[in-house]
């Protein structure tokens, strides 16, 4: 159930209650209209106590950031980005050598 559905249930259900109670103990309709409001404003700020305690509870038990986990999956990334480093610079100096190995056999050359 989500918290607005619960503050919205629990809210009519202190409207009933303030009006059952209302009618029980006084007899005028002003006594009526008090017994009601406060007794569904309770009901109101209540459902919010209890929302906070829920989410409070649950957010603390589902979202505990796993520290270590996470520190060694991002140093096997390091490694892994350093060994692509080191491969594309190797494949970076070798395309050179091929160059320089290409420009220095075409001046020799006729045509």
């Amino acid at each position: 159930m989500l918290g607005e559905n619960f503050v919205y249930f629990f809210t009519v259900q202190g409207f009933f209650v303030g009006i059952i109670f209302g009618v029980l103990k006084s007899f005028d309709a002003e006594g009526l209209l008090l017994y009601t409001f406060f007794i569904t404003t309770f009901f109101y700020l209540f459902s919010h106590v209890i929302i906070a305690m829920y989410f409070r509870t649950i957010t603390t038990k589902t979202y505990s950031f796993p520290k270590e986990a996470h520190e060694r999956e991002l140093d096997l990334f390091v490694k892994e980005i350093n060994k692509r480093e080191k491969l594309i610079d190797s494949v970076y100096k070798i395309t050179d050598a091929a160059i320089k190995m290409n420009s220095q056999e075409m001046p020799g050359q006729k045509s």
